[in-house]
């Protein structure tokens, strides 16, 4: 996963994986983005720590974490909120950002 900055956030296409460093279903919501990246051979996820982020928590209403924030061509696409396998989450970047499977 790649480190977020303020001029990342603001990119038309954005995978972002979105977490506080203590929360446990975080940690496993990670191991998912990893394994998805692993699987995939290459970093497709950014990576945010909500607690430095108020302003695009607030903006985005990003309303727990972990989030998984997908936004395509300057729209906001899906905001996954239960990472009920790696499975779900594949299919949702399938929707949504079929190109990186190739």
């Amino acid at each position: 996963m790649q480190e977020i900055t303020d001029d990342i956030l603001e990119k038309e296409n954005l995978l972002l994986y979105i977490h506080t460093p203590f929360c446990g279903t975080c940690h496993i919501a990670r191991s998912f983005v990893n394994q998805i990246e692993q699987a995939l051979n290459k970093d497709i996820f950014y990576d945010m720590n909500a607690s430095f982020y108020p302003s695009f928590m607030e903006r985005e209403k990003i309303e727990q974490v972990p989030c998984l924030y997908i936004r395509v061509n300057g729209e906001v696409k899906e905001k996954i909120y239960t990472f009920h396998s790696i499975a779900n989450i594949v299919h949702s970047l399938t929707v949504h950002v079929p190109e990186i499977f190739k």
